[in-house]
């Protein structure tokens, strides 16, 4: 018998995923979906399908998935709290800070469980690189970078390209090095004719003193999804397309030919791909979520972080729009 009653509201194109592997978690019952706009999916199936978030909770629920657009998690977040259901909400928590703080606020005074879907989080690659972080592996970390670029999605509408995917590179680029934004300076541009930015260049410092950069749009024909952090023995490359997490060692051998040694900087050793189990990121992150809910131990991207993300965030934009570097608040 299951323990948990879940809800899912929103049937998009995430919606569908996140019904797909809520129906195959133990210990989790699906007993329900809604979405005002309807099915197109036909993620419903047999479950009964509702309009709102209210006839959601009706049916007795003990959490819910929340895959709305941005504008509306607030709304709905508020509703959940106050009908006591835990809740995990896509990223970005919410659509400004302040909408953010609220949810914040509201979850943690019901005394429930609130969680971010920042599914980066639970690619296999980037696990093992903040595994191999915190051993030392890398020595210090000197840099990190990213770059997250592909075509647009019709279905993103209520966001640009901070909010919607770079908010990915700033929740996960704070996360492996286990350091937040101590300040950021960017540059937007506007080129598919939309109200909302379609392409992010960041420079970013994090409290550690490592130095950030992330490229991010929504104008690239081809899609990359890779951090690259840079240290004192090498660099790691992490594919989140892929999952593939690969080390580019310094050398230990010396180059005697002097003009090449020169050219070349620090010599090249080993290049190593790991091997690791790749389990589906969504998976992860719905099994680390029932696990918080039910008591467990568990590693789920809290509301609290959630809400660091997007004071990033919008301090990107404020960057971006100011053409000044903007500095973050400490804690």
């Amino acid at each position: 018998m299951a323990l948990l009653r879940a809800g899912l509201i929103g049937l998009g194109m995430m919606g569908r995923h996140h019904a797909r592997v809520l129906r195959s978690l133990g210990d989790v019952e699906l007993v329900g979906v809604a979405d005002p706009a309807g099915d197109p999916h036909n993620v419903a199936g047999s479950l009964p399908l509702f309009t709102n978030v209210d006839e959601l909770v009706a049916a007795g629920i003990d959490y819910c998935m929340v895959a709305v657009p941005t504008a509306y998690h607030e709304e709905i977040g508020l509703k959940l709290a106050a009908a006591g259901v835990h809740a995990m909400i896509e990223k970005p928590l919410a659509q400004d800070g302040e909408a953010a703080r609220r949810l914040v606020e509201a979850f943690e005074g019901a005394g429930l469980v609130g969680a971010v879907g920042h599914i980066e989080r639970y690619n296999p690659a980037l696990q093992q690189l903040r595994t191999r972080l915190e051993n030392g592996d890398l020595g210090a970390v000197f840099q990190v970078v990213t770059r997250r670029q592909g075509p647009f999605p019709a279905r993103i509408a209520d966001v640009g390209v901070v909010k919607d995917l770079a908010t990915h590179d700033i929740d996960l680029t704070a996360w492996v090095t286990q350091s937040s934004f101590r300040s950021v300076a960017a540059r937007t541009a506007y080129k598919s004719g939309r109200a909302h930015e379609d392409l992010v260049a960041v420079v970013g410092q994090l409290n550690d003193g490592t130095v950030t950069s992330h490229l991010v749009n929504w104008l690239s024909p081809m899609k990359e999804r890779v951090t690259i952090v840079t240290g004192e023995r090498g660099a790691f490359v992490a594919d989140t397309l892929t999952a593939d997490l690969t080390f580019f060692a310094n050398g230990l051998i010396p180059t005697t030919w002097a003009e090449i040694a020169s050219f070349r900087g620090v010599s090249e050793g080993d290049v190593i791909r790991f091997a690791f189990p790749k389990p589906e990121p969504l998976r992860t992150e719905h099994e680390a979520f029932r696990d918080a809910v039910l008591g467990k131990s568990s590693d789920i991207v809290t509301m609290q972080q959630g809400l660091a993300t997007v004071a990033v965030a919008e301090a990107v934009l404020q960057a971006a729009k100011t053409g000044r570097t903007v500095d973050l608040p400490e804690g």
